[in-house]
This record gives structure tokens, C-alpha cells and sequence, in this order.
């Protein structure tokens, strides 16, 4: 680890022992953060025929910024950098769905001790509470819509600085079938040509939602007397198009950033930043020492005005597992203030260079690799240029010093990241929901590979890895974790446990395929519903994490 985490924490406590929070004209911060939108699918970014007169509204009256970037293009790990500042290898959650580090310090826990309430109202989609530990929390409507009436009545009654984070699930799918768009409606982005994908009309209509849940929580800011004393932020946490990839319309994202009597409206601003950068600028404004082991940078300067470099180069990642269409294909990207360099580490031009002994390892290897035919182990771009990357310079000798520079710079970064891709030849990540070995509605897998990838196939991490495969199945004995007596009347199992402890609960069939996962905290007992389950062998897994033991024990549907 590249800190001492703990130390950082006791130098930070005495500091606001000695401080003390002193919460007069401290600013509140709003963050809006939309999902899965690109950049280009603003009015304010250009895009005529975009219902968004809200954040343009927005944008006319504080700063946009052009040149913004996701670590990562899909949610988990995108929110997750934004919440603490690091990059993805260093927080942990390089993949969708996964936790971050336990030992990782978030937006909470700084803002918390500066005197903050910090609020979360919508989509979360990051975890551990114990790092994200929100002052509240107000879940999004039906799994879908925004707590508005929560995030209203919070405003009339807070009394103290704020932070509130209001992540919505829009317009990310599913998109409506109804809606008041057309494909004729549908403006035609640089990057996609002629065509027009069959659910482009109700992401629009997703998006014009989204606008007006904007307006209402603008109205509110308003109404409240917020309007003066608090930075808005509105972004994106990544773009649909290029979602998982590391191609510009996936990373580079929306950010307009509203606060009156701070920032000159209708203002822009070139300066590269990414969104790793958001926490340690607040940190800045409210006066706090930014951790020198943040990834992100403070780009306050910017926000009043003045022409700054924050960074020489920011940086990318994608690792295309854990997630629907999982496949093994993981790339770093690097991009400087013209250049970008993408390096693609299982591209069909390398892959047989990373086989190993185990022959299932391989097959999911050659398979990630063949999903990306015509994607090079290397790309080099002049975003300047070329800035929706059609011109690939990597082969062209006028740009080998640049191309060098940036990949001596990814490599140096990626030594300081601790990224496993040079510590291993071609790593597999272990799945929390998406296996690369198992059917479903999005993955096909051969019979001869299904169910063949086994807990010691993928590296080790830092949370668990629970899975099981066919020869795992062969081995299952008794469990001295748990018991279980059914009730097949009632149609569900339950589980004794041994101790009261936190428990990962997985139910598979004999093909390995997972049908049911569940976290308990603190338990000694819970109930499986068999219901949909048809008659035959099933396995039960449980496990433990206070003693990281896990147990399986088989179980017959009568």
C-alpha cells in the first residue's frame, strides 16, 4: 500500500481537535449526478434536440467544463473514485459491483469531520457503509426515481453545512418504449454516424425525465435560501456510448458547476481535470490540507478564474469484468493535454502471450480476446486533431517520442497503483455478479466451459471470492458453519449458524450457476425461500466474514 492509512487518520483528528468545526459561511456543496449520459447529450454541450433546458439554465449561470473525465466507464467504479478522491486500484472497486478497500477514507468521513452533514439521496451503488457512512440516506423512489419530497423536507430543516449528493438513475436503462421522441428526432453525435440504435428514443425520453426531477431540486434550492451560499455541481459518471471501454465518448463526461458571487456565469473552462478531482476541491474551498495520497487534485484556482494545469496527465482504466457481457479484456489509457495512448492488454495481437498452465484460464483469455478483433494492443491519438479517436497514430514514427513518453508515464503510474495487470499475466477478477463461466441472458458459454473456473483461478482481493465451480461441487462435505432443516410445506430452508456473525449467503445449483446471494449482519439464523426452486440437488453456501470461513452443504428438493 502505497500509505499508512491510520496515521493519516489520527494527524487529521487532532487537526479538528484543534480547529474545531467553526461552521459560520462555511459554503454547503449540492452534487447532481446523472447516469450513464454523454457528454454530447446536453443542449449546453451542443446537442439541439436534447430536452435539458435545466442544466442549461444551469450552465448559463456558473462554468462548464469541457475537458472532464471518469476513471472508469461504468457506475460502481466511477461513483467510487468520485466519493474518495482515488483512483480505482487504489480505492479498490476497479469493477462493477465490487466494494472498495475497508481501510479507504471518503467524501464522509472528511466532510464529517470539517462540521458537514453528508447526505446521499438516490442511487448508491458503492459500498462498504463503513466507508460510506452517510448522515442520511434517502433511497430513490420505486429503485427508480428520485426521493424528491425526502431531499425537499431536508432542505426546509437542515441547520448546519451540508453535503448532499443527489445521484440519479437516470436516464441509464430501461428506456421506455412510449415516448415522445422518434429516431427521427434523435440528433446524430459525431461518433456514431447514420445510425441510430433502437433504444435512442427512450434514452431521450429518460433524459427529459431526469430534467425535469433538475429543475424540481433547483426550484427547491431556491425556495430554501440555498441558492447563494452553495456550490452545484451537476455531472455525469460516465457516458453511455463506449460504457465499459476507455474510448473518449465513455470517459470524458459533463461537469457545470454553479456559485453565485465565486464563479463569473456563462464562463468555460480547457482545464483537464478528472472526477477524482471534485472531493479534494471542496476540501480546498472549506480550507482542509488535502491527503497527499489523493489521486485528485483541487482545481479551485480554476473555479475562480484563473488558467491552471491541474494535471500533466490523467488516466483510465477498464476491465470489462463483473459486469453483463463480461469478457477478459482489461486496458489503461493515459491522456495528456493533446495526446492520448490506450494500451489494450489482451488484444488479439498478445494474447497468446498470456496463456498460463490452466487450460479453462486460457479459453476465457482467447474468448475475451477474440470479443475485440479488430481492437490493437496499442492506440495513440491527437485529441486535438482526431477527437473522437478515428486515426490511430501508434504505427505513425512522427509521434514515437510521444508515444514513448506516455507510456513510460502509464507505466509509472500503474507501478504507483499497484495494478495487478504487472504482477500478473492476464488476472481474472472474481465475480460478485456476473461469472465470465456461467449462462445467462447476456453471457453464452459452451457446456465444455460452463461452471469450470474455480476460487483459485482468480487473484486474490480484498473482498470475498465465494464462488463455486463443478469441481469445487465434488467436494462439498459437511458444513461446521451451519446446519439446515427444511419445511417443505412452507417451502424454505433454514439456516442455524454456529456464532452470531455477518454472514454471504449463496444458493447454487449443481452446475455451479448462483441463484440466490444475500448479505446478513449480525445473525444466527435465517430462511431460504425454495419456492422457485424445481426438484433436485442444490448447494448452500455460507461465508463467514469475521473468520473468512466458508461452508457449503448440499441440499435436495423433494
Amino acid at each position: 500500500m502505497k500509505f499508512q492509512r491510520l496515521s493519516h487518520l489520527m494527524l487529521f483528528l487532532v487537526f479538528f481537535q484543534i480547529t474545531g468545526a467553526q461552521e459560520t459561511n462555511k459554503p454547503n456543496f449540492i452534487f447532481y449526478l446523472a447516469d450513464d449520459q454523454d457528454q454530447l447529450d446536453y443542449g449546453a454541450y451542443g446537442n439541439p434536440k436534447v430536452h435539458t433546458p435545466a442544466l442549461d439554465k444551469l450552465a448559463s449561470e456558473g462554468m462548464l467544463f469541457k475537458k472532464v473525465y471518469a476513471g472508469q466507464a461504468i457506475c460502481a467504479s466511477s461513483r467510487s473514485q468520485i466519493f474518495t478522491g482515488l483512483y480505482a486500484m487504489e480505492n479498490g472497486c476497479m469493477a462493477n459491483h465490487l466494494p472498495v478497500k475497508s481501510d479507504v477514507l471518503s467524501i464522509t468521513y472528511y466532510l464529517k469531520s470539517a462540521g458537514y452533514e453528508v447526505v446521499l439521496a438516490g442511487k448508491s451503488h458503492v459500498k462498504p457503509s463503513s466507508v460510506f457512512s452517510w448522515s442520511k440516506y434517502f433511497p430513490p423512489i420505486n429503485q427508480r426515481y428520485l426521493p424528491l419530497e425526502s431531499i425537499d423536507t431536508y432542505l426546509e430543516n437542515v441547520n448546519k453545512p451540508f453535503c448532499l449528493i443527489i445521484a440519479s438513475d437516470l436516464p441509464h436503462g430501461p428506456y421506455p418504449s412510449d415516448t415522445d421522441y422518434t429516431k427521427e428526432d434523435i440528433y446524430q453525435l459525431p461518433y456514431n454516424g447514420t445510425w441510430v440504435a433502437n433504444w435512442k428514443p427512450g434514452y431521450y425520453q429518460n433524459i427529459k425525465d431526469d430534467n425535469m426531477q433538475l429543475e424540481q431540486v433547483l426550484e427547491m434550492v431556491d425556495n430554501h435560501g440555498f441558492r447563494d451560499n452553495t456550490l452545484f455541481a451537476y455531472s455525469s459518471d460516465h457516458g453511455i456510448t463506449g460504457k465499459y471501454g476507455v474510448s473518449e465518448p465513455g470517459l470524458r463526461v459533463p461537469l457545470v458547476i454553479r456559485w453565485p458571487g465565486n464563479i463569473v456565469p456563462q464562463s468555460t473552462s480547457e482545464t483537464l481535470i478528472s472526477l477524482i478531482d471534485l472531493l479534494p476541491t471542496f476540501l480546498d474551498i472549506i480550507d482542509v490540507n488535502i491527503p497527499e495520497e489523493m489521486d485528485g487534485k483541487s482545481f479551485y484556482n480554476t473555479l475562480k478564474g484563473e488558467i491552471e494545469i491541474v494535471h500533466k496527465y490523467i488516466y483510465g482504466i477498464s476491465t470489462r469484468q463483473n459486469i453483463q457481457k463480461c469478457a477478459v479484456f482489461p486496458s489503461r489509457m493515459i491522456r495528456g493535454q493533446q495526446f492520448k495512448f490506450i494500451r489494450n492488454y489482451n488484444s488479439v495481437d498478445v494474447v497468446e502471450s498470456n496463456y498460463g498452465a490452466n487450460s479453462n484460464v486460457n479459453a476465457f483469455i482467447e474468448i475475451g480476446a477474440n470479443r475485440f478483433p479488430s481492437v490493437p494492443y496499442e492506440e495513440l491519438y491527437d485529441l486535438n486533431a482526431d477527437p473522437y479517436e478515428n486515426d490511430n497514430l501508434i504505427s505513425n514514427s512522427t509521434y514515437q517520442n510521444k508515444k514513448e513518453e506516455l507510456a513510460t508515464a502509464l507505466e509509472a503510474w500503474m507501478q504507483d497503483q499497484n495494478d495487478f495487470l504487472l504482477t500478473h499475466k492476464m488476472p481474472l477478477l472474481c465475480p460478485t455478479l456476473h461469472p465470465l463461466d456461467k449462462n445467462s441472458q447476456w453471457n453464452t458459454v459452451s457446456s465444455e466451459l460452463e461452471s469450470t473456473l474455480t476460487t483459485n483461478d482468480y487473484i486474490s482481493q480484498h473482498y470475498n471470492c465465494s464462488v463455486l465451480g463443478l469441481s469445487d461441487l465434488n467436494t462439498v462435505k459437511n458444513s461446521n458453519l451451519f446446519s439446515i432443516s427444511e419445511n417443505p410445506i412452507k417451502n424454505w430452508l433454514q439456516l442455524k449458524f454456529n456464532t452470531v456473525d455477518a454472514y454471504r449467503v449463496t444458493l447454487y445449483n449443481l452446475k455451479g450457476q448462483q441463484l440466490l446471494q444475500k448479505d446478513y449482519n449480525k445473525i444466527d439464523n435465517t430462511t431460504i425461500n425454495t419456492r422457485f426452486l424445481k426438484r433436485g440437488v442444490y448447494i448452500v453456501s455460507s461465508y463467514s466474514k469475521n473468520t473468512k470461513q466458508l461452508s457449503n452443504l448440499k441440499f435436495i428438493k423433494q
